[in-house]
């Protein structure tokens, strides 16, 4: 190990790509190293709670207390404000680090101008992927028709254009659909499990790492109320949240449940007001300790997005996916077919399906022996250390000579 190495995490402001590194960050600085993290104001403290020393930026992305319809609606709604971020970002990352540039670069699949400054710097790059990666024959299969229309019309050659010009502007001859997808070197952080086609997923380039814990996870403490019999957690994560009549629903589908607690995350874009009057047994908050709860629950019903999925597994929960965006329909789907969740969309989400699916799930014995073998896969993964040992793997002074001299 080298002590004295400096590690550079970067990522954008969004706590589905912050919080699964936060574990890594944290047994990195243990270890003794010296990383800094590049994130915007909206996260610092979450981040400089791990020890890491912040060096702000700021972002045009939206922010994780926005309103989610600022993201748009089509896909090239959704990728032109990451291209746009990260040209008007490089230049601040370039300024904080000057002087001060690391031995390594480690970065959130999001944060483009990393791999930029990784290219500029010469040092190794490793992407922390909180979501799954693409596999052999992704590109043909899911990446080609996605794009297939987007690419005829003239705002996406304009898009492919401006990202071509600046990739080339920093040295980077590489095209801008393996730049974003095909890092050199990557982590998955989450359970092998949740990957599709995980059978040909290159694993000279990813190392499944599974769900990264320690000490700094779930410190806060939840306890079951006296006399609950089962549990259930509501979350459907930071960003699509403002769902007042699902809430509604799963008050009505467990509060009046006898013996069951219902407890209800509802974000910040939802006032408590608007769900009426509560039965006793349901509590609301706008933020819980996730972990915490899970590792008390019977039941989490969950939006599916990667890192509720994996938190799921994790505590050995069974689950009912209600997916609202992105990745959280092929991960919802991947939950069923593992035999520990129940898919329910929004709009089929009332009262008396939730109720029959979670009465369905608490008392299977086969989806509890299911959730405990994948629980104890998910350990076998390695973690948070493994995360570590493997970056540490990265550094130049511990990399053999042949890969140092060919990165």
């Amino acid at each position: 190990m080298t002590p004295d190495a400096h590690i550079a995490m970067f990522s954008i402001a969004a706590h589905g790509h912050v919080r699964p590194s936060l574990e890594v960050i944290r047994e990195l600085v243990a270890r003794g190293h010296r990383v800094t993290c590049a994130i915007p104001p909206a996260l610092a403290d979450t981040v400089a709670a791990t020890g890491a020393e912040v060096k702000l930026w700021h972002s045009t992305l939206p922010g994780p207390d926005d309103d989610p319809s600022a993201w748009g609606t089509t896909l090239l709604d959704n990728v032109e404000p990451f291209l746009d971020d990260a040209i008007q970002a490089l230049p601040q990352l370039r300024a904080a680090y000057a002087g001060d540039e690391p031995d390594l670069v480690l970065y959130d699949i999001a944060a483009y101008p990393a791999r930029v400054l990784a290219h500029r710097w010469g040092v190794p790059a490793v992407c922390l992927s909180p979501c799954h990666v693409a596999w052999d024959g992704y590109e043909e299969e899911v990446a080609a028709p996605l794009w297939a229309e987007p690419k005829k019309t003239e705002r996406g050659k304009a898009y492919y254009a401006r990202f071509t010009r600046w990739l080339t502007d920093n040295g980077i001859t590489q095209h801008p659909d393996p730049f974003a997808g095909r890092p050199d070197r990557a982590l998955v952080l989450i359970p092998r499990a949740l990957q599709p086609h995980a059978d040909r997923v290159d694993e000279r380039v990813y190392s499944f790492v599974g769900t990264c814990q320690g000490e700094g996870t779930g410190h806060e403490d939840w306890q079951r109320p006296a006399g609950a019999q089962k549990v259930v957690l509501v979350s459907l994560g930071s960003t699509f949240t403002d769902r007042p009549a699902f809430y509604r629903a799963c008050a009505e589908a467990f509060g009046g449940l006898p013996g069951w607690h219902l407890v209800l995350q509802i974000g910040k874009h939802v006032d408590p007001a608007e769900l009426g009057e509560l039965p006793a047994d349901v509590e609301v908050h706008s933020w819980v300790p996730q972990q915490a709860i899970l590792r008390r629950a019977d039941l989490f019903v969950t939006h599916a997005g990667a890192g509720g999925s994996q938190e799921g597994l994790a505590t050995a929960t069974p689950m009912i996916a209600v997916p609202q965006a992105a990745d959280q329909f092929g991960n919802a789907d991947m939950l069923q077919s593992l035999g520990v969740a129940r898919r329910i969309d929004t709009a089929e989400a009332t009262p008396e399906a939730l109720r029959a699916a979670a009465l369905a799930l608490v008392d299977d014995p086969d989806v509890a022996r299911r959730l405990k073998k994948l629980r104890a896969g998910t350990l076998q993964e390695g973690g948070t250390r493994r995360a570590a040992d493997l970056i540490e793997a990265e550094l130049p002074a511990l990399r053999p000579a042949s890969s140092a001299a060919g990165a």
